[in-house]
């Protein structure tokens, strides 16, 4: 269990750089989703590939490029388009919802059976986040939405093809190749849709420089890992702390004052996220207490003597 918690805490350092893109994106970035995406992803990439310094071999080509498509390419372009069109709180409740979606691909791809503890702290997680978040604002774009539930479904499916092939050729390698080819794929679709790379200042640039190295390197390799050690919805459960990081960055960078229902909605989340997690070690303590347990060994047998 001990080993568990040092993966849970490597899991969590993915949610909370994540948490912070909806509100760098929004403060500090021009509107240009698709090279935002593209500037965000292929640099990342390239850094990882120097460190591998593998190229991908056989059937990890298309492999490399399925999945640079859903978890990096259409993803980011889709929560940098959702990040612009709705409220932080309308995205990152809508994310939230990929803590059951991660918990049913696996269940679906790996025939990994999905906790009732995890599913269940899953749910109160998610109406802590809808209660902590929605209803502050009218202002909700249907596009918006339609891009938060695509790139929630995406990135859930692609999350776990990712675990289920990542075995093959290591984490490093697979982040490295998924970012390039996303951002790769990303560059020609944005100088044909948005013209040239936006002008960017030294705020957008140190921006753009966060979100790659951080949100992006950093933040998908720890995720890639925590999913390689961890099942997929004690991950997706973690995840959760993706829109808590940005409700608290608004209290603590932009000044917002939270009601007393986004404190509570907050505190639901926190429980959705601990309680199974602790009552799992609780239960696995138990359990390893219960093995370690002298056995009284029977009484053997003394053999009747032989008799002719």
């Amino acid at each position: 269990m001990e080993t568990n918690w040092r993966w849970f805490v490597v899991a969590m350092i993915a949610p909370i750089a994540w948490g912070s893109t909806y509100f760098v994106t929004r403060e500090w970035l021009p509107d240009s989703p698709i090279w935002g995406a593209a500037i965000r992803a292929l640099p990342a990439g390239l850094l990882l590939l120097t460190l591998v310094r593998r190229l991908p071999r056989g059937s990890w080509w298309w492999k490399s490029a399925l999945l640079g498509t859903l978890n990096v390419g259409a993803f980011f372009v889709l929560v940098y388009a959702a990040a612009q069109l709705l409220p932080t709180s309308i995205a990152s409740t809508i994310m939230a919802t990929s803590s059951v979606a991660i918990a049913l691909a696996a269940w679906a791809i790996l025939r990994e059976r999905p906790g009732i503890l995890r599913l269940l702290g899953a749910l109160v997680g998610i109406g802590g986040v809808a209660l902590m978040l929605l209803g502050t604002t009218n202002s909700v774009d249907p596009r918006g939405v339609i891009a938060s539930i695509a790139a929630m479904a995406m990135s859930s499916i692609g999350f776990i093809l990712a675990k289920r092939w990542n075995g093959e050729v290591g984490i490093l390698p697979s982040t490295a190749w998924q970012l390039v080819f996303g951002g790769l794929a990303l560059i020609p679709v944005a100088a044909i849709i948005e013209g040239p790379p936006p002008a960017v200042d030294g705020a957008a640039l140190a921006a753009y420089g966060y979100l790659t190295l951080i949100a992006t390197a950093v933040a998908n390799v720890a995720w890639f890992a925590a999913l390689k050690h961890l099942p997929a919805g004690t991950v997706g459960l973690i995840g959760l702390l993706n829109p808590v990081t940005g409700v608290l960055l608004g209290v603590l960078v932009a000044g917002e004052i939270l009601e007393g229902r986004q404190l509570a909605g907050l505190a639901l989340v926190l429980l959705g996220i601990a309680a199974p997690l602790v009552l799992d070690g609780f239960v696995a303590r138990r359990r390893r207490a219960r093995d370690a347990s002298p056995v009284h060994p029977q009484t053997e047998a003394i053999p009747a003597p032989c008799t002719t």
